[in-house]
Formats: structure tokens, sequence, C-alpha cells
């Protein structure tokens, strides 16, 4: 990446207000054209949001980004529509046991609605607020149940079962985090009683030391900051055995959406951490580890992309090499050989300005490369061909990728690789990455815990 070190987020203002319109565009759009009785949508094919039956874990991001837009600006219809499909189409995501992504369908729906009600954002009555925070309390303690010891740790597994840790989860688990701070008492059999924070950490250690490499030989491709997307374990005796790949090239390439949840989720755990201070064995050996992590993959993400912030889909791409120095020059949606992912680019931008504004405190002549390398890659995201400008297309963010190997995306005519089209959590994601900025533009700080009492 080309960071632009001159670059600066007031620059971005007019850009920002044009993107609030054209999102609130797209929730009524979507709002008015989408059939629900399809189920989730997930990701759009001709402009159109369709769903894929895998696992329900996008829902929370359509509800949730008209809740964002009014948190940026106001806009009453946002909040109607974000809280009235929150509290008609939401609540089976609470006890959903099936899915590591309670993070991602609950505090972007129930989560924000008591955020914005805490800031005084609209009129909510004590009862509606506890509602919210019960919410939050059974998802923190659902997620928290998935939970496979092993010989050193532990971990939230995915839903391919006990023996897998996934990347993304790093994200997901900071629903633990908000039922903690939310004082919820988890109990398990025998009145066990379950310390959310701690099952939070454990994960999220176990997941920094297998999930992230940092060039000390751990196999061949060991370099620094290269993410593996999923981490399997036997069962048996709970030993570490290699790792794999669901959606990306392989165990032993980067898949760059696997990468940015963690460019984000450590970093939203480290800010979670100093703020909320709590009484913790070690909590400094803890910070030390999950910012080592948050750096590493940072730095990786810096060095693979191309030179306006947008990565392709995977750093390990069979034909990536047939684009040449593709590092050097802006990324291409159109080219003919592997797909770029703009939904790794607006979650990664989001984490690399939380780690440069961590950094500042503490490491002020680094900070500047993180933050700089955010606002560099949301400069890009922020303009064609990226934000989606027309009026007939639901999604706002274009040229996101979802599962490559499975062949779900979809491929316009006369292109070679799926280009142009959209996806929720993408949608999502850049809605949160621009209410991060607009935040900033404005004196304040985004964070999802700051208001949640």
């Amino acid at each position: 990446m080309n960071i632009d070190f001159d670059l600066e987020i007031s620059s971005m203002k007019d850009r920002l207000g044009q993107f609030w319109q054209l999102a609130a565009e797209k929730v009524i759009l979507l709002d008015r054209e989408y059939d629900p009785s399809q189920g989730s949508p997930v990701f759009t094919i001709k402009g159109k949001y369709s769903t894929r039956g895998w696992t329900e874990w996008t829902q929370g991001f359509q509800y949730g980004i008209p809740i964002l837009v009014f948190d940026a600006g106001g806009d009453k219809t946002m909040l109607e529509i974000g809280k009235t499909k929150t509290l008609a189409n939401m609540s089976h995501h609470i006890s959903h046991f099936g899915v590591h992504d309670h993070g991602f369908n609950n505090l972007s729906t129930y989560g924000n609605l008591l955020r914005i009600a805490n800031m005084g954002s609209f009129k909510a009555s004590d009862g509606e607020k506890e509602f919210y925070k019960l919410a939050l309390k059974m998802s923190g303690a659902v997620q928290a149940k998935r939970w496979s010891s092993v010989n050193d740790g532990g971990y939230i597994y995915s839903f391919n079962g006990p023996h897998s840790l996934f990347i993304d989860t790093i994200r997901t688990c900071r629903i633990l985090l908000a039922a903690y701070q939310l004082g919820h008492r988890m109990l398990d059999e025998n009145d066990q009683e379950i310390n959310l924070l701690d099952r939070a950490i454990v994960h999220a250690l176990t997941t920094a030391k297998y999930a992230v490499y940092y060039g000390e030989g751990r196999d061949a491709y060991d370099v620094w900051g290269r993410v593996a997307h999923e981490s399997v374990f036997n069962m048996n005796d709970g030993n570490y055995r290699c790792p794999n790949s669901q959606q990306g090239f392989s165990g032993f390439t980067t898949w760059t959406r696997g990468l940015s949840w963690a460019m984000l989720g450590f970093p939203e755990f480290l800010e979670f951490l100093e703020e909320i201070d709590p009484e913790y064995p070690d909590l400094e050996d803890v910070r030390n580890t999950l910012l080592r992590t948050a750096r590493a993959t940072s730095d990786f993400y810096i060095e693979n992309s191309s030179a306006d912030g947008i990565p392709y889909w995977d750093t390990g791409a069979p034909d990536l090499h047939r684009l040449g120095k593709y590092r050097d020059s802006p990324a291409d949606p159109y080219n003919d050989f592997e797909p770029v992912d703009s939904s790794a680019a607006a979650i990664g931008a989001q984490g690399l300005i939380r780690l440069g504004n961590l950094l500042e405190k503490t490491a002020p002549e680094t900070a500047g490369k993180y933050y700089q390398a955010g606002l560099t890659t949301l400069n890009t995201l922020l303009s064609e061909p990226y934000l989606s400008m027309n009026k007939n297309h639901q999604g706002i963010l274009l040229h996101s990728v979802y599962h490559r190997p499975n062949g779900w995306d979809h491929v316009p005519e006369g292109s070679k690789v799926p280009n142009g089209e959209s996806s929720m959590w993408g949608d999502y994601h850049m809605t949160e990455l621009c209410l991060t900025a607009q935040k900033i533009l404005e004196g304040g700080y985004y964070t999802f815990y700051k208001d949640l009492v």
C-alpha cells in the first residue's frame, strides 16, 4: 500500500455527508424491495440482494445499518426501520446455539440501539433499555457456551464443530465483553460460574497463538502477520493439528477478509481492556500479546494490499501472479484473473484507524503509519468504483466477495471474475467505518461499549 501521510480526515467531510445520503437511500430501497420470506439477505446478484443458506449471520447487519445511519445524522426514518425490524425479526438470533456470530447479529442491532438510547439520541423507557440489555446478556452467554478447552487454552468454536477455531470469531466475541460489562452472571452445570471476560480473553490469546503467524518458523510459509482462517485441534487430546481455510485458497495462504477480522477484532479488544480496565491477572501481558497480534496483522495487510489499500481476496490466490506487480498500482476489480474484496478493505480500514489511535498514547512514532493507512483505504472506498451509485442497485459497497472457492459469487456477463456486487457484511462495515470517521471528525470516538451502561 502507498500510504498517504498527508491525507486528513477533514478532507472527506463532504464525501462522508454524501455517503450518509446514499446509505439511507439504499436502506429504503432494500426495505421496499426485498422479500423477507426468502430469508436473510446475504449478497447481491445483478444488484438485487439474495440469500444463501449456510448460517444465519447477516440479518443483524441489515437492520444495524439504518441504526448507524441514524446515529450519524439523526434521520428518524432510519431509526424506525432499524428498531422496528430488530424487535420484529431478531429475537431468534439471541438464542441461536448453532453459530459463532452473535457479535455480528446482536451487537449490530440490540447493542447499537442500547448505545444510542443511553446517549439520549432517542427516548427509550427504562424497560426498553433493560430489554436490550437482557438480549445482549443472553447472546453473550449463548456464544460463550460454544466452548472447546484445549491443552493450553480454549476457544469459542465455529459452526464446523468443536475442533474448529475461526479467525472471524475474534470480532464476534466482543458480545462476551458487552455481557460482562453489563454485569451478567453466567452459570453452567452445577451452578459453576463462567467469567465472561476470562472466556473472551482466553479465546483471544488462543486465536493470537494459533491463527496468526509471526515469522518464527512454524511452517515453511510463516511470515509476520499471516493469518489462517481456521485452526484445527484434535479434541481427543487437545492438541493443535493444522491450519485450514473454509473461504480462502488454503490454510497456508491468507484469506484477506479473515485477516481483516483480526485487524479489527484485536484493537477493539484492546480498547475495551484499556477503558474498562478490569481486574485480571497478568493483564499487561495480555495487552502486550494482543497488541503484537494487531500490529502483525496490520503490517501484513499494508504489505500485501494494492497501492490504494484494497486487497485481493487471498494473498495466495492462484492467478494473482498474472496481475504482475499488483501491490504497486491501484486495485483493478474488473481484471480477468482474481477478484478484489472491498469488504475486507472496509473491515481492515477501521482496524487500522483504531490501532493508530491506540498507539498514539504509547508509541506515537508508529501510530501514524496505521492511522494514515486506514484513512488511505477509506479515501479509496468513498469513491467510485466502490460506492454503488446506481439507484437501482440495492448494495452500498461494490466488489465484495463471499465464497470464491465455492463459486457462490456472481460473475457478470463479459467478466471472468466476480465484481460489481455487494454483501450485507460489506455494507454494514462500510457504514461502521464511516461512522468511526464521522465521530472523529466531530471530535468524538465510536466504540461498541462506551455507552452500553
